[in-house]
């Protein structure tokens, strides 16, 4: 039996040096709507099943994950894994359970099969509807720069979204396949989050991981769309990093995650200056922070929900900018720019910013983009960086804006 069809109820480290060839290919093939897939650069994984939901309550999140998760233990399942979606204000329902079984694999990148090309996009004709319109993104934007200007705010990060229908059912198993083969070093996952709904997406973006006694924090900020033409490319790349707009942006979020993460360390590693990293559709600044854990009892979630929201997906100061948005933009987030991943009962796991996504149900998807505004920003741009940040997902389902 191939280590892709072996069942676990945990989630074993994986190992890159030795894959099996097609192993983690499996599990993403083996993806239905219902499932429960992740891919991060360390492991796949492929949950089924209804398991345990974690409760809707009054206890604080992270308590009601322990809680189901000792649960989990003492009815016998060995090394339970919780896994699932907190949307972007954590104060509404997630979408968190803990599944009878878990199958696992290396990660999709060192998976040899994972080079070979997906399924050509299904030929929906889409229809496409800009939510707020463009020309009214870029108005929130100036009134926005207006309020910095004088003071009230430093940063908002302000989203726009894209409501796709369809003549035909959604094909998400195909949508997966080309979000993980476009960029399988990233964070690909879809996993239920309602009835008939599903979270689908593939993110660039680190939250934090907890191994042991070892925490990384991944923050990018600042960013600027691909070119084709690889002489333009490896230019955009050299102006972001010397860009002093997004060299501030990406400053101001860094010292975010180095504070909500001091706490909870006996010592960090902070680099000076930011590199940069690369996805299919785009360049970011990009910061890795590690750390020494104090307390083997803080977990991955309690770090997760310590760091969250970020100034990268809200702004600063926290509380003003959840304002501003709330007054700006014409639609519940929901689960974009939330958190998706997993944790152990040990403590150990891994979560991501939910960014690049989409929210499927039935024949429709709606799809979200933003970007961090500072004083310096320009409407133009800003919308264009939103735009550029769609193509991520319209390329996986074969539409344009």
């Amino acid at each position: 039996m191939s280590t892709a069809s072996q069942v676990a109820t945990h989630v074993p480290p994986a190992d890159p040096a030795h894959p099996s060839v097609g192993a983690a290919t499996s599990l993403l093939d083996a993806y239905t709507p219902g499932d429960t897939f992740l891919a991060t650069p360390g492991r796949t994984l492929l949950a089924r099943g209804p398991g345990r939901e974690v409760p809707d309550d009054e206890r604080p999140l992270t308590d009601r994950v322990d809680a189901t998760l000792a649960e989990a233990v003492a009815a016998g399942q060995e090394s339970p894994v919780v896994i699932g979606a907190i949307p972007f204000d954590h104060t509404t329902p997630a979408a968190l359970h803990v599944p009878a079984s878990v199958r696992t694999a290396p990660p999709l990148a060192s998976d040899p099969m994972i080079a070979l090309p997906a399924g050509p996009s299904a030929t929906n004709d889409w229809q496409i509807r800009p939510v707020p319109a463009p020309e009214v993104y870029g108005e929130g934007v100036t009134a926005a720069v207006a309020r910095m200007w004088r003071g009230e705010f430093s940063k908002v990060v302000l989203a726009r979204t894209l409501e796709l229908t369809s003549g035909a059912p959604l094909d998400l198993a195909a949508m997966l396949q080309r979000l993980a083969r476009r960029d399988p070093s990233g964070y690909t996952f879809a996993l239920p989050t309602g009835p008939a709904r599903t979270l689908i997406g593939a993110s660039p973006e680190l939250l934090v991981s907890r191994h042991g006694n070892q925490v990384v924090a991944n923050p990018l900020a600042g960013s600027t769309p691909r070119s084709d033409d690889l002489a333009e490319d490896v230019r955009r790349a050299a102006t972001l990093l010397e860009s002093v707009k997004d060299l501030h942006e990406h400053a101001v979020v860094v010292d975010a995650v180095h504070q909500a993460l001091a706490p909870h360390c006996t010592g960090m590693t902070v680099p000076a200056r930011p590199t940069l990293i690369r996805t299919a559709t785009m360049w970011h600044l990009s910061t890795t922070v590690t750390g020494t854990l104090s307390s083997a009892s803080t977990s991955a979630l309690d770090l997760a929900m310590a760091l969250h929201p970020t100034p990268a997906v809200c702004g600063t100061p926290t509380v003003t900018a959840r304002q501003v948005i709330a007054e700006t933009e014409p639609f519940d987030r929901g689960f974009f720019t939330g958190v998706v991943g997993w944790g152990n009962a040990d403590g150990d796991g891994e979560w991501v910013v939910t960014i690049r996504c989409a929210e499927a149900e039935e024949r429709t998807l709606r799809l979200y983009a933003g970007a961090g505004i500072v004083a310096a920003s320009e409407p133009e741009a800003e919308t264009a960086e939103t735009g550029a940040k769609f193509r991520t997902f319209l390329s996986a389902v074969g539409a344009e804006l």
